[in-house]
């Protein structure tokens, strides 16, 4: 009867690690269950041992990890110092990945060999390295979440949970799948959100080439015509004027103000306090602040309800949610959540008194909670902020149009106002003086 190496967490957290000798893995898994143990790999003895042999005899090194919390797992250490090969993956391109791999997966192909199909196919230098990487470690006998851990940078904590939790589900396809929906649907709601956004942009960069233009070219003109008039100036034309010069004679401090400016708000929002400020700040704009806060919320509720769907504990996927909420503010209130249902108290009660979160969000929680249907109705809640993101993002974009051209109209206008107001008053001047002599 073969034998069967194993890495369990107990009720305290702490690592337990031990041998079976059962019939299969899924016996396996049972008997550790049975234990009062949460089994975190289970790997046949002899397989690894003839896998390790196989490929040591290939020349590919292993070593054992030093101090981690998997201590018996296997580190491949290979070095291709190779140009092209460095650097992220990018979201569509893992997104892509993921969608394959889950439609092979589900089609009854090895998940080893559907790794090396689609290393074979992958025109991303970066991805097809890491494939081939995976799969070297499937073959020592690694898990495929503990494989994935090996790259952080490509692949998050909520990519390798999700893995893990469906490995010891033994549902990893549909773990796959639902990993594709996910990427697939952030994808999109990321997309809207840049289309939404780029005809501001677009005006505002056009708004700051014709100001530029104008300092720098067309009122230096006027001045070289106020000067030969020599009329007094308005206080309104001195002061464009003056910016005029500041721009054109200082361009270097000019744009060593800016840059400096730029650097210290980027410090500023790294530290704790200032991170903290600008989240608020986010959440607060008057028309960029409902289409974040929509778009928080979709991700954390389809991220959360993904998690404890796919069998991931209540208690990991709320630290996973909190890290990958990406606002202080919003993180904090899951933190709460957290603390929450560490102590066995519901997670509605501190939903509510974080005001983050609108009351029917946190009433579907309660009744999702109350039901015992939490996760379907987490990602009822996230579907439903989808449409709330395209009903925001249209908003958002029929308001800042408008308010863009009146800007530039504004600016570009009061430029031309105070070039135009000396030209005003000698002309207003001529007049008078004009109508003067004619009665004498």
């Amino acid at each position: 009867m073969p034998k069967y190496d194993y890495v369990a967490l107990d009720s305290r957290g702490k690592e337990t690690k031990g041998t079976v000798e059962v019939a299969s893995q899924n016996e396996a898994i049972g008997r550790v269950k049975e234990m009062g143990l949460f089994p975190t790999k289970i790997v046949e003895t002899e397989k690894v041992q003839e896998k390790k042999s196989s490929i040591k005899g290939k020349g590919t090194r292993y070593t054992p990890k030093a101090g981690g919390k998997k201590g018996g797992a296997l580190n491949i250490n290979i070095n291709l110092n190779i140009p092209g090969l460095t650097g992220k993956v990018k979201p569509k391109v893992l997104t892509t990945f993921t969608r394959q791999l889950a439609t092979l997966v589900d089609s009854g192909l090895p998940l080893l060999r559907g790794l090396r199909v689609l290393e074979k196919q992958e025109r991303s230098g970066t991805l097809k390295r890491i494939m081939g990487e995976l799969a070297l470690a499937i073959e020592g006998g690694s898990t495929f979440s503990e494989a994935l851990a090996q790259h952080p940078k490509v692949f998050n904590r909520l990519f390798v949970n999700m893995i893990k939790a469906g490995e010891l589900g033994g549902v990893l396809e549909v773990v796959l799948k639902r990993l594709a929906e996910f990427s697939e649907k952030a994808q999109k709601i990321k997309g809207k959100v840049k289309a939404a956004l780029f005809y501001p942009v677009a005006v505002l960069v056009v708004a700051v080439g014709i100001l530029t233009l104008l300092m720098v070219m067309v009122v230096p003109k006027f001045k070289e015509v106020f000067a030969g008039m020599g009329v007094a100036l308005p206080g309104f034309t001195v002061f464009v004027l003056a910016i005029s010069d500041a721009i054109r004679l200082h361009i270097l401090t000019t744009l060593a103000v800016i840059t400096v400016a730029v650097v210290l708000f980027l410090l500023a929002i790294k530290t704790k306090i200032g991170r903290y400020i600008w989240d608020k700040v986010k959440l607060k704009m008057p028309v960029l602040g409902p289409v974040i806060n929509r778009v928080a919320i979709a991700r954390i509720t389809r991220t959360l309800g993904t998690l404890v769907s796919s069998g991931v504990p209540i208690l990991q996927a709320l630290m996973i949610v909190k890290e990958t909420a990406g606002n202080v503010i919003i993180s904090n209130a899951i933190g709460n959540v957290h603390e929450s249902v560490k102590e066995g108290e519901t997670i509605t009660a501190p939903l509510e008194a974080s005001g983050v979160f609108p009351p029917m969000v946190v009433s579907m929680v309660d009744v999702g909670e109350q039901t015992g249907a939490l996760p379907e109705m987490l990602l009822k809640i996230s579907d439903n902020y989808d449409e709330e993101v395209d009903n925001a993002v249209a908003s958002m974009t029929s308001l800042l149009e408008p308010i863009m051209i009146v800007f530039l109209a504004v600016v570009v206008g009061s430029i031309v106002i105070a070039m135009f107001l000396p030209l005003i008053a000698m002309i207003s001047s001529l007049s008078g003086g004009g109508g003067g002599g004619g009665g004498d």
